[in-house]
């Protein structure tokens, strides 16, 4: 008779899970398991991000998706399968108010190759950010344009920031002033300027309008800038611009809208210090509650700045 062979005694396995984050913490790499099939990469733990902040954002973490092409190595990126129709790359971000005052933040974010070409870019506008307080949140790239260069970075390329309860809004609840005031993004062309500003009667009175918007020219601290003049109608820079029309009395009923325009040149004089106007102040009509807009006022060396009569929005 055949004796039974001993059984040998099997050495035990480690999960597959354990076993992959073993190897990431062994290797100090950042790519998650991609042996297990879509959907199953585990990222590894998030690094800490050494870009210095930008007027108190800063980016925390990054996810790039291993489905793209393969990036160049940092401490910081994290990688995960790409979602059906979308690049899955996005960004984790901190914004920390360290003034006296709430602010409300507007951020653009760019997604860069690693030459610095943007391949994308995002805003993002943070309400109410109360002081010494901070909050966080995530910027999707969402879908790249066919043939993109590889994604490796992303930076926060402009921060403007206003107090909140002057911060302008062109949807949500209607304010407590019953109108909502906004910039729109403006045209250029050979130097020239133009820049929307839309008023909309979101309360339930009637809103009277007979002039022009009164405007406070702030810097980058929201301090009044001296020196530049304000001239009415946009024909006192140049013509055609649509707001050279002298003022006319309106009255806006609940959900109408009227506009008027910010006009300037570029122009730069050679010897002759050039001026940049980050942000406006504005107020309706006189005693109304004021609006920082952040137009961005690049007005070289000329000296000067066009605003329009308010005219009922065309429909």
């Amino acid at each position: 008779m055949r004796r039974p062979r001993p059984t040998r005694a099997r050495r035990p396995r480690l999960p597959a899970l354990a076993a992959v984050l073993l190897l990431a913490t062994a290797c100090g790499s950042e790519h998650a398991d991609t042996t297990r099939g879509p959907g199953a990469a585990v990222p590894a733990p998030r690094g800490a991000v050494t870009d210095p902040p930008v007027d108190g954002v800063r980016i925390t973490s990054v996810t790039i998706p291993t489905a793209s092409p393969t990036p160049t190595e940092s401490p910081w990126l994290v990688h995960a399968d790409r979602l059906p129709g979308d690049s899955g790359i996005s960004a984790a971000y901190q914004v920390t108010n360290d003034g006296d005052t709430a602010m409300t933040y507007t951020v653009i974010f760019t997604f860069t190759t690693s030459t610095g070409e943007v391949m994308g870019s995002k805003e993002v506008t943070v309400p109410s950010v109360e002081p010494g307080r901070n909050t966080s949140g995530t910027i999707d790239l969402g879908v790249l344009a066919p043939g993109a260069s590889p994604v490796t970075k992303v930076k926060v390329a402009k921060v403007t920031k206003v107090p909140a309860d002057e911060a302008p809004s062109e949807t949500g609840p209607c304010p407590a002033s019953g109108v909502r005031l906004w910039a729109d993004d403006g045209d250029a062309a050979m130097g020239l300027r133009v820049v929307g500003l839309h008023l909309e009667n979101c309360g339930k009175q009637d809103y009277p309008l007979d002039g022009y918007p009164e405007l406070t020219l702030l810097d980058d601290n929201r301090e009044p800038v001296d020196g530049i003049r304000v001239l009415h109608g946009g024909d006192s820079i140049a013509t055609g611009t649509g707001y050279d029309d002298p003022p006319t009395r309106i009255t806006l009923k609940s959900g109408e809208t009227a506009v008027s325009g910010l006009v300037w040149r570029n122009t730069t004089e050679a010897g002759l210090e050039a001026v940049n106007v980050p942000y406006v102040r504005v107020r309706a009509k006189p005693g109304a509650e004021p609006v920082t807009v952040a137009p961005g006022l690049d007005l070289g060396t000329t000296g000067k700045l066009g605003v329009g009569a308010w005219k009922r929005a065309a429909r």
